[in-house]
């Protein structure tokens, strides 16, 4: 199994249509980077927040969550409160190969802030946007700035392909198009 470099990424991106949008350089200058890099894509969060809150006083729950857990927010900057959590969406589209697997990694420039990315596994064959879950781990507030990079995805080829993929398995996230609340299968 290895890592896929630059030249990789930008073909599949290209040919495949693997990331969509794809931006086919790195950009940096003044803002959180984004676009291609050395051996990964440094993807973009929207503009579509969900906040979580504990105004309601509920549960979080994974089987069945409520949905009054969160408040929705849109726009270019998204305060995350004190030790609290978001989730958020990819700009990017994405079409994972067959053989292959992608690993979401956080950016070091939030981490730095004590913002936390999710380590999040992408399956072959999946497809959709990328729900993000964002944790800020500080006492302060933390901003978050939308159509900028929030996380570095890397992208492993195996030497076969698997015999079950994502699509195969019919993923309960395949497909998704926006913010994505936990859900399991019943």
């Amino acid at each position: 199994m290895g890592l896929k470099a630059d030249s990789w990424i930008r073909e599949k991106s290209l040919k495949e249509r693997m990331i969509e949008p794809f931006c086919e350089e790195q950009v940096g200058k003044d803002v959180v980077s984004y676009g291609v890099s050395s051996y990964g894509y440094d993807i973009r969060v929207g503009r579509e927040f969900k906040i979580f809150t504990n105004v309601n006083s509920t549960v979080v729950d994974p089987k069945e969550f409520d949905d009054k857990n969160v408040i929705d927010f849109e726009g270019d900057i998204c305060i995350v409160p004190p030790n609290s959590f978001a989730l958020a969406r990819t700009v990017e589209y994405f079409r994972i190969p067959k053989n292959v697997l992608a690993i979401c990694l956080g950016k070091s420039t939030y981490a730095r802030c004590g913002i936390i990315v999710n380590v999040t596994p992408f399956e072959p064959e999946f497809e959709g946007h990328i729900t993000i879950e964002i944790s800020n781990t500080t006492p302060l507030p933390a901003k978050i700035y939308a159509n900028e990079g929030i996380a570095q995805v890397l992208f492993l080829e195996g030497d076969t392909a698997c015999e079950t993929t994502y699509k195969d398995k019919h993923g309960k996230y395949q497909g998704q198009t926006g913010i994505t609340l936990p859900r399991i299968l019943k």
